[in-house]
C-alpha cells in the first residue's frame, strides 16, 4: 500500500490504472446495457407473436394449460381463428375470424380508427360483445362503413372500429383474407364452429423472461399435435436489425477492451523500470524472488481491485445514457440489469491485467543485485510466450463468453494481431532507412530522425502501439459512418410498405396500371407457389431427422416456392452455383439459416407436392438474404421452366404514402380476392432500431476514443525518463529550448505518418472483411482512407506527443542530470 501510495503521488501508475479502468467501464457499460437490452427486445421481438410465447393446436386447447401458465405468473390470452363467409346484405366476403380475449395483444399494441379513412389510435381494448372491428379492406369491398351490420353466421354484429394493425398481422404473410377482430365468448354464439370445423386454436403467454423460459421447457414436453412458438421464430428483418444493432455495440466496446490491454502492457513496462533500481536494493537486503513476486502480485490484485470497482460503477451510470439515447429503439420498458455486468467488471480487469502487465511483473524477480553499482544491467528477459498466449486465449475466451460471437471475435483479434505484426517489422524498417537521412536535413530533423534511429526497438513498438490506436479508431470511424449509413441505406424512407398477396394470372397488369394512376410508382410481381416437402432424399418426410425442431417445422409446414432467372441484389451465393438460363433440369437454392436448421445440403434432392403432382429439385446453391430491404424474398427459389405448369399466384410490394392510402381501399374493391398488408409499423420500427443504433455506437465510441488517447499516453510515458537525460544533456551543450522541441516534434511526427498509414490499410481491410462476413453489406475502402491514415497519424501523434513531452523540455537540466 505505501508503494502503490508513493507510486500514485509521483503519477506512475496513473496510466496504468486508467487504461484498465476505461477497459472495465467500456466492457460493464455495453454488457449492462445489452443484458437489458436482451431481456427487452425478446419482449419487443415477440409483438410479431403478439406474446412471449404462443401454443397453436388445431384441436381444443385443454384449460388447465392456461390456468397452470396463470398460477406461473404468466399473462394468458385465448385466440380461436378459422376462415368463414360474412355476409352484408347480398355481398359476401371470405373472412379471417379471429375472436380474441381480454388481454390481447400481450406485446404489442392495436391500431384502430373510427371511420374508413378516419386517423389511426393506438388502444389496449378488445371489440365488446356483439361488435367487431374489420379491416378496411374488407368493408371497402363489401361497401361498407363503421357502424354497419355484417352477418358472421347465425349473429349480425356492428362494426365498431376498422382495424388498422394487429402486431402479429405479419405472422403468416400469406394469409389471403381479412380479418375481422371479435371477443372471443362470442364464437360459440355464431354457430361457425361445429364439430369437425378446421380452426386453429391458441394460448399466448407473456411475463418475465426466466418465468417464459421456464414455462416454455414444460410446454416443451407436450405430446404430438401441439405447435409452440416463441419470438426466435419472429420476422426475418426485425430480428436481421437488432441483431446488427447489438452487433455494432459489441465491436466498439471489444475494441475498447482491446486498446485498454495495450495501454496496459506498455504502461506496465515503464512500471517495472521504475521499480529495477528498489528491487535490485531489496534483494542486496535477503528479499528473495517469491518475496518480489508477492509484492508485485498484491499491488497487481489491489490495482485490479481499484479499477474492476471504479469500471463498475463508471459503466453502470453509462448505460443509463445508452438507455437514454435507444429509449425509442426497445420501445418495452427495460428491465434493470443483471449481476452479469458487476462480475464482469474484476473479470475483465483480471484478465487484461494478468495478460498485459503480469508478464513485465515476472520479470522483476530477476533482476541482479548488481543493478545497484552497474545501473546498465537489465533482467534476463524470461521466456513468458506461454504467458501471453494464454492470455490472449482467455481474452479471447472472455469476449466470446460475453458476446457469443466466435466470427466477429475471430475477426477482430485476427485483424489486430495481424496489423501488430505488419506495424512492428514496418518500425524496424523505419530505423533502418532513417540511418541514411540523417545528415540530409535540418538540424531539428536530424536530431528527431536521430532518436527514432538510435532507440531502435523501443521505435519499433512505438510504431505498433500508435499504429494499432489509430487503426481501431479509423476502424471504428468507418463503422461509425460508412458502414452505419450503408446499412442505413438499405431501408431508404419510401421503402416498400404495402405487400399485395393473393394475385391471380391476368392481374398484375391490370393492377399496376390502377397504382400507375393513383401516383403510385408500378411495382415488380414475383410468382407464388403453395406447395408441401414429400420426401427428401427418396426419403419420407416422417422419417427425415432435422438438426433442430425449428427446422423441422419449417420443412413440415406449407412452404412458399418461386422462380427466378436472376437472384436479387439483396441475396448472395455462399455456396454452391446459381443455375444458367440454359440449364436443364430442376434445381433449388435454400436460405442459409433454413440450410441449417433443416440440415438439407448441397446435391440433396427435395420432392415437393403440388397439386397432388411431385415436383423433384436438386439443391445446387446456399444463399444468404438481407431481410431487412423488405422487398419480396423466399426461403427456397427454383430455376425458371419446371415450376410455371402448376396453378401459383403472384406477389408484389410497392410503396404507399399516407396521402395515396385512399388508392388501397380502391384496389380492394376492384380486387375483392387481392389482399394487401401494411408492414409501415414494422418498417418503422426497423428504421429506428438503425438510428438509435448509429447513437449508441457514437456513445460507445468515446469509450474507444479514451482507450486510444491511453494508448498514445502510454507509449509516450514509457520513454519519459531517457527524454529528460537527453534534453537536459542538449540543453547544458547550448541547444536552444524550441531546437529540442522541434526534434521531438519531427520524431512524432514521422512515426505517426508511417503508423497512420499502416493503421489506414490495417483499417480498410479489416473494415471490409467485418462489412462482407459479419455484417453482409458491400463496403470497399478508398484511397481517401490512407490520406486519412497519413493525416490522423501526423497530426494526432505529432500533436499529442510533442504536448505529452513539453514538461521533459520544461524541466532544469540540473536537475535531470543529478536524477540520472
Amino acid at each position: 500500500l505505501r508503494l502503490l501510495a508513493r507510486d500514485w503521488r509521483s503519477g506512475e501508475i496513473v496510466v496504468l490504472l486508467a487504461a484498465l479502468t476505461v477497459a472495465v467501464s467500456a466492457m460493464s457499460a455495453v454488457v449492462f446495457f445489452t443484458d437489458r437490452v436482451r431481456q427487452a427486445v425478446s419482449q419487443q421481438a415477440g409483438e410479431a407473436l403478439a406474446a412471449d410465447l404462443r401454443l397453436e393446436s388445431t384441436d381444443p386447447l385443454p384449460r388447465s394449460i392456461g390456468d397452470d401458465a396463470r398460477a406461473q405468473g404468466l399473462a394468458v390470452v385465448d385466440v380461436i381463428h378459422f376462415n368463414s363467409v360474412v355476409l352484408a346484405g347480398d355481398a359476401s366476403a371470405l373472412v379471417d375470424v379471429r375472436g380474441v380475449s381480454e388481454g390481447y395483444p400481450l406485446r404489442g399494441e392495436l391500431r384502430v380508427a373510427s371511420s374508413l379513412q378516419g386517423s389511426q389510435e393506438a388502444t389496449q381494448q378488445i371489440p365488446p360483445r356483439g361488435s367487431i372491428w374489420a379491416e378496411p379492406a374488407l368493408l371497402a369491398r363489401l361497401g361498407l362503413d363503421v357502424g354497419d351490420a355484417i352477418d358472421v353466421g347465425q349473429l349480425s354484429m356492428t362494426v365498431d372500429r376498422t382495424l388498422e394493425f394487429r402486431p402479429d398481422e405479419g405472422w403468416r404473410l400469406m394469409e389471403v383474407a381479412p380479418t375481422i377482430l371479435l371477443n372471443v365468448a362470442d364464437i360459440p354464439a355464431t354457430g361457425l364452429l361445429q364439430p369437425g370445423s378446421i380452426a386453429e386454436y391458441e394460448f399466448l403467454f407473456a411475463g418475465a423472461s426466466a418465468d417464459v423460459t421456464r414455462f416454455r421447457q414444460q410446454l416443451e414436453q407436450l405430446g404430438p399435435g401441439f405447435e409452440l412458438r416463441d419470438a426466435r421464430n419472429g420476422r426475418p428483418e426485425v430480428r436481421s436489425a437488432l441483431d446488427r444493432a447489438e452487433q455494432f455495440l459489441i465491436l466498439a466496446a471489444m475494441v475498447s477492451v482491446l486498446l485498454g490491454g495495450v495501454a496496459v502492457a506498455i504502461a506496465a513496462r515503464r512500471f517495472v523500470a521504475k521499480r529495477l533500481d528498489g528491487v535490485a536494493l531489496m534483494k542486496c537486503i535477503g528479499a528473495r524472488y517469491s518475496d518480489i513476486l508477492r509484492l508485485n502480485l498484491i499491488q497487481l490484485l489491489l490495482l485490479i481491485a481499484v479499477a474492476g470497482s471504479a469500471g463498475i460503477v463508471i459503466g453502470y451510470l453509462a448505460q443509463f445514457g445508452l438507455t437514454w439515447l435507444l429509449a425509442d429503439f426497445v420501445e418495452a420498458e427495460l428491465p434493470a440489469p443483471g449481476l452479469a455486468g458487476v462480475f464482469l467488471g474484476p473479470v475483465t480487469a483480471l484478465v487484461v491485467a494478468i495478460g498485459f502487465a503480469l508478464p513485465p511483473l515476472l520479470d522483476l524477480g530477476r533482476v541482479p543485485p548488481m543493478r545497484v553499482l552497474r545501473q546498465d544491467l537489465e533482467p534476463p528477459r524470461a521466456r513468458f510466450m506461454t504467458v501471453y498466449v494464454f492470455a490472449a486465449l482467455a481474452l479471447s475466451g472472455l469476449l466470446f463468453g460475453m458476446f457469443r460471437d466466435a466470427e466477429l471475435v475471430l475477426y477482430v483479434l485476427g485483424g489486430v494481431a495481424a496489423t501488430l505484426c505488419v506495424l512492428y517489422l514496418a518500425g524496424t524498417a523505419l530505423v533502418y532507412l532513417l540511418q541514411g537521412l540523417r545528415g540530409r536535413v535540418g538540424i531539428a530533423w536530424r536530431y528527431g530522425i536521430a532518436n527514432v534511429a538510435r532507440r531502435g526497438r523501443e521505435s519499433s513498438v512505438q510504431v505498433a502501439a500508435f499504429g494499432l490506436g489509430l487503426m481501431v479508431l479509423i476502424l471504428l470511424g468507418v463503422l461509425r459512418t460508412e458502414l452505419m449509413t450503408e446499412w442505413q441505406d438499405l431501408l431508404p424512407e419510401q421503402s416498400a410498405n404495402h405487400f399485395l398477396i393473393n394475385i391471380q394470372p391476368g392481374e398484375p397488369e391490370a393492377i399496376a396500371g390502377m397504382l400507375t394512376d393513383a401516383g403510385i410508382e408500378s411495382p415488380e410481381f414475383t410468382p407464388l407457389l403453395r406447395a408441401r416437402i414429400g420426401e427428401i432424399n427418396g426419403q419420407p418426410l416422417a422419417e427425415y431427422s432435422a438438426p433442430t425442431r425449428f427446422g423441422r417445422r419449417q420443412l413440415e409446414d406449407e412452404i412458399n416456392l418461386t422462380w427466378l432467372e436472376t437472384l436479387g441484389e439483396d441475396n448472395e451465393v455462399v455456396a454452391g452455383e446459381i443455375w444458367s438460363p440454359d440449364d436443364t433440369r430442376p434445381q433449388l437454392s435454400i436460405e442459409q439459416s433454413l440450410a441449417e436448421s433443416s440440415g438439407l445440403a448441397l446435391g440433396d434432392t427435395v420432392s415437393f407436392v403440388v397439386g397432388g403432382e411431385s415436383l423433384d429439385v436438386t439443391v445446387t446453391s446456399i444463399r444468404t438474404v438481407q431481410w431487412d430491404t423488405f422487398r419480396p424474398n423466399f426461403f427456397m427459389v427454383l430455376n425458371p421452366g419446371f415450376a410455371e405448369q402448376y396453378a401459383h399466384t403472384y406477389i408484389s410490394s410497392f410503396y404507399v404514402a399516407p396521402e395515396q392510402r385512399s388508392a388501397m381501399l380502391d384496389l380492394a374493391r376492384s380486387f375483392p380476392a387481392v389482399s394487401a398488408i401494411d408492414i409501415g409499423a414494422v418498417i418503422d420500427q426497423v428504421r429506428r432500431a438503425m438510428t438509435r443504433a448509429t447513437m449508441a455506437v457514437q456513445y460507445v465510441f468515446l469509450f474507444t476514443l479514451l482507450a486510444g488517447l491511453m494508448v498514445l499516453l502510454a507509449a509516450i510515458q514509457a520513454s519519459r525518463d531517457e527524454r529528460l537525460f537527453e534534453s537536459a544533456v542538449l540543453r547544458t551543450l547550448g541547444a536552444r529550448r524550441s531546437i529540442v522541441l522541434k526534434g521531438l516534434a519531427a520524431e512524432f511526427i514521422a512515426i505517426g505518418l508511417l503508423a497512420g498509414a499502416i493503421a489506414a490499410v490495417g483499417a480498410g481491410g479489416l473494415a471490409y472483411f467485418v462489412a462482407s462476413e459479419i455484417f453482409e453489406l458491400d463496403y470497399v475502402p478508398g484511397i481517401g482512407l490512407l490520406a486519412i491514415g497519413f493525416l490522423a497519424g501526423g497530426i494526432i501523434v505529432g500533436t499529442t506527443g510533442t504536448l505529452a513531452v513539453r514538461s521533459v523540455i520544461n524541466s532544469p537540466p540540473a536537475t535531470s542530470l543529478r536524477a540520472a
